[in-house]
């Protein structure tokens, strides 16, 4: 049986979201019908789907996985410091006993961890945020969030392998989460918003040193 238009949409953005189809891919409709055996039809609605999530873009009369530059990851991470700061100072305001002991739980994890353990590092820190996000128990600040990074996704690098990274974001994590133990709404807040600023920078740095115009896939049109 032929895939949906949804089944399309669903397996074009997890390629673009694992990064199997990397930024600058130009993608054309012909082409991805023929390799996922469907008309173009599916495929034209699919990618219609994925430019309104900002996952592709248009470039001409084609289509592109998006190739963001510096100044647009910077307005993603300028959100998301807001975005963040906001789910921490929720959090310190509504987090239950529950919330403090899955936090720690997954800090604990994290603390034990080996240097070469870089899989498992992207793993239980994106599980801590997602912990964080759920501890202010505001869905729609959440739905934001989750929203707001699938415009990074595409970019595979992690910022947890700059130098002394890792150290820093264990340190922070534990403060994060004894201010919003101890319900302290303003330091939290705080914490989260220098966390992220680092984040950012350090992003925005990779993007400069490997993620430049020099480094774009080149426009073969493929998926």
């Amino acid at each position: 049986m032929p895939l949906t238009s949804r089944q399309v949409y669903d397996e074009l953005r997890q390629r673009i979201l694992q990064g199997s189809l990397q930024a600058g891919r130009t993608l054309v409709e012909t082409a991805v019908a023929q390799q996922l055996d469907v008309s173009r039809t599916p495929v034209r609605e699919a990618l219609r789907r994925l430019e309104q999530d900002g996952l592709v873009e248009r470039v001409g009369r084609g289509l592109r996985v998006v190739q963001r530059s510096p100044e647009q990851i910077l307005e993603i991470y300028e959100v998301r410091v807001i975005l963040e700061a906001a789910a921490a100072r929720t959090a310190a305001d509504r987090r239950t006993d529950f919330d403090i002991r899955r936090l720690r739980a997954i800090h604990r994890q994290m603390q034990e961890l080996t240097d070469d353990a870089v899989d498992a590092r992207v793993r239980l820190n994106n599980a801590f945020h997602e912990a964080l996000w759920q501890a202010s128990h505001n869905a729609t600040l959440v739905d934001c969030i989750v929203r707001l990074l699938v415009q990074l996704r595409p970019y595979p690098q992690t910022t947890l392998e700059a130098p002394g990274r890792w150290d820093l974001i264990l340190k922070e994590h534990d403060e994060l989460i004894s201010a919003i133990e101890s319900r302290d709404c303003d330091q939290a807040a705080a914490i989260a918003t220098a966390h992220m600023t680092q984040a950012r920078d350090i992003r925005l740095r990779m993007f400069a040193e490997g993620f430049g115009a020099e480094s774009v896939v080149p426009e073969e049109p493929l998926i």
